[in-house]
């Protein structure tokens, strides 16, 4: 994980950003770049629609799909559980799921 300077660049390398393209006052947002493993980013995915419907992440997907859609409720979702895997990997825990055994 040494690879990837902090989470955000990590979701970047899997290509689930959305892209963000400005020049001057002109700003285009789109839809996810798509860009880096092909698998990493189809496992978060898959992982996100299969999670257990009692965890935080899922928790998390059916707030932003109230609001959102639900195609962008699973990418959001992705993005966090990346970031999850992230500092698990770097530190050798994962601190959300410490906190749910705890509970």
């Amino acid at each position: 994980m040494h690879r990837f300077a902090d989470p955000a660049h990590l979701c970047s390398w899997a290509g689930l950003t959305p892209k963000h393209r400005e020049s001057d006052t002109t700003v285009h947002r789109g839809h996810i770049t798509k860009q880096g493993s092909k698998l990493v980013r189809w496992a978060a995915v898959e992982a996100v629609q299969r999670h257990p419907t009692t965890a935080k992440i899922s928790a998390d997907k059916d707030r932003i799909e109230a609001r959102r859609g639900k195609s962008i409720a699973k990418v959001a979702a992705a993005r966090k559980l990346l970031t999850l895997v992230y500092y698990g990997l770097r530190d050798g825990h994962i601190r959300a799921l410490a906190r749910d055994r705890a509970a």
